[in-house]
Parts: C-alpha cells; structure tokens; sequence
C-alpha cells in the first residue's frame, strides 16, 4: 500500500482543501525532503486565491527548509538527517540567461509550489544537486527563511548602495522590507527609513535596524529631505510605486521587487522628477547568481548563522500546515495583521494513524 502524506491541495483558485495524499519517493539524483517549515510568500496569496498557478491540482508553497529523509540513487555530498534550504528554482541551466550564469532569468525554468508540488505538506522530492545544505545548528525557522532574505539582498545587489547613503524601504515591515532595511545597514547606509500602512509592522523595522519607521504620509514628510539615494519598493501597490519615484534624489536608484497585479501610472509630476532628477528604475527579479543558488544565498546562511541578520523577531504566526486554506485565504482578504508567517507539518498522532 502506498504511504500517504497530509497535504494542503490546491484544486482551483480560492479551493484548498487540506487532504491525504501520496508521499512521494526519490528517483535517480533527487532526494526525498522531511519538511521542517514553509514560509508564505506574497506570491502565494495572488497564486491561491486570485490568478492560480500553472498546473492543477498543485501543492503550493515554496519557501521552505527540509531535512534529507531518503536519497535517490547516484545522490553524493548529502546524508539523511542533513538540514537544507531549498531554492525553490529549478533552472534549466541550458537556455543563454543560464549559460551568463544569470539563473534568476532563466527561460525554462521550473518552480516549487507552482509548476511543481510545494511544500505544503509533510514531504517533498527534488534534484540533490540544486539544495543548500546549512549549518546543522541553524534553526530550521530561519532555514525557511533564506529565501525572502536573498530576495531582499539581490536587490541591493542590483543598486549601487555605497556607505553614507540615504535608504527608503516600502513596504518595510514585510519579511522582504524587514530583510531590506537590514542589509541596507550592512551596505553601509547611514540613514534606513522604512514605510509600512500597517502601524503594528511599522515598529518591526526598528527592531531590524530602521532609524525610523513610519506609516503615513505625513509622519514621512519631514523625513525625505532632498531625498533618498536608494529606494527598496516592496509592495508590487500601484501607487506606491509612483512614491517611490517622488522620493528619490537627484541621480537616486528606485529597484522594485514587489509584483503588481494591475497597471502601474506614474503621475505627469512624478515623470518629469524621474526626468529631471535622471533618477534610475531597476527591477530585481528572484534571488540566483552563479554558482548556484549564487552569493546571495550563501551570504544570507552565513549572516543568519553568525546572528547579524535578524529574522526571529518578524515571525507573527506559526501553524500547523492544515490551517493553510484558512489563514493564507485570511491573509488574502486582508483580515489579519501579519508579517513572516510559516507552517510547519501536521504532527502525525493516533488520530491520524
């Protein structure tokens, strides 16, 4: 008899149903993965609960560390018991982005959690070679967490943030603007300001360094000065994409990571600063470099396991992995405050079998 695995099936936009299915089993190259904690990316919520992913039925989720339960045959450089953070790309490593080692704009790539079976569920099967294997005292937590963390630091890979710059994080009290505002002070960066609507993940980014935080308007007029020379938006919100033109200094870098879901208008004001200032839009795109995963996920293990980079702190739920139709649905229409939110495998009792 085949052995069965809980998962949190998607079958259609807004149905998840949390069910039992078939635990998968490791073929030649790949390994089998115990999860230990998937994260929700705001991908996720779009994905679930308004456009839908590319295949159906579908395991979603892709932020997420493991532990090697089986390996698959020809599979060397891990062992079972071994603690992985999973890039939830799977590049094709053929296609000219690739070959520039530019994985992060791969053609023909593969997902977790989109294209593929995620990890919201109790196991995971997936290439050996494409895992990162941490440091066994790191917290599984944060091992979860390396994505959004590299994300965040792709993007600052992407401006020309030198020491004594000027930082602006929108959407700062997010996992990604939490990250942001981090590395920002790692960069070098002598003032981060981070903007968030939310008052109560406003205070976050004090926590992870903001000289100031802020959530309207008003509280983040006197604070623009002439300007920032870096700003991190985060969000994908249309209109905040136009502020984080109207920030900008002279000669200043916006790069946007957050993903919209309409049409982006930048104001005829907001155009002619964009002009006048000759301020420069980057877009950041993912998380790879080469090698792969690339330095921004290295540098992020190291920096978690040294403790210079925070993450503990933005954790504001933690559930098991059959409460996913219910709060990710939540999350979706906005009816609860979150920031870092992970779930973690339904713990397999006598009710259960």
């Amino acid at each position: 008899m085949t052995e069965k695995m809980t998962a949190a099936v998607m079958h259609a936009v807004g149905d998840i149903r949390v069910e039992e299915v078939d635990k998968p089993s490791a073929g030649p190259g790949e390994v089998l993965m115990r999860v230990a904690f998937c994260g929700v990316c705001g991908s996720d919520l779009s994905r679930m609960f308004e456009s839908g992913p590319y295949n159906l039925p579908l395991i979603c989720g892709h932020e997420f560390s493991a532990w090697i339960e089986e390996l698959g045959e020809g599979v060397t450089g891990l062992e079972v018991g071994d603690l992985v953070t999973v890039p939830p790309m799977l590049p094709c490593f053929e296609c000219p982005p690739c070959v520039q080692g530019e994985f992060s704009l791969c053609e023909n790539y593969d997902y977790y959690g989109s294209r593929r079976d995620g990890a919201y569920t109790e196991f995971v099967v997936g290439p050996a070679h494409l895992l990162l294997k941490v440091p066994g005292d790191l917290d599984p937590r944060a091992a979860a967490m390396v994505d959004p963390a590299a994300i965040s630091l792709h993007a600052i890979y992407r401006t020309k943030l030198g020491i004594g710059d000027r930082v602006a994080v929108l959407g700062g009290g997010g996992p990604i603007g939490l990250f942001s505002v981090q590395w920002a002070k790692l960069a070098g960066a002598s003032e981060v300001v981070a903007i968030d609507v939310s008052p109560e993940k406003a205070k976050l980014a004090l926590i992870a360094g903001a000289d100031h935080a802020t959530s309207s308007d008003e509280e983040l007029e006197p604070l623009v000065g002439k300007g920032f020379d870096v700003v991190i938006e985060t969000t994908g919100v249309a209109a905040v994409a136009d502020q984080a033109v109207r920030i900008t200094a002279r000669h200043g870098q916006v790069v946007l990571i957050g993903i919209p879901h309409t049409d982006v208008v930048l104001k005829e004001k907001t155009w002619a600063r964009l002009m006048r200032l000759e301020i420069d839009i980057q877009g950041s795109w993912n998380s790879f470099s080469a090698p792969f995963p690339g330095k921004e996920w290295e540098t992020t293990v190291a920096k978690m396991a040294s403790g210079e980079l925070k993450w503990e702190f933005m954790i504001t739920h933690n559930e098991p992995v059959d409460k996913v139709p219910e709060l990710i649905g939540q999350m979706a229409r906005r009816e609860v405050v979150s920031s870092k939110v992970l779930f973690h495998p339904v713990p397999r009792g006598a009710d259960q079998g």
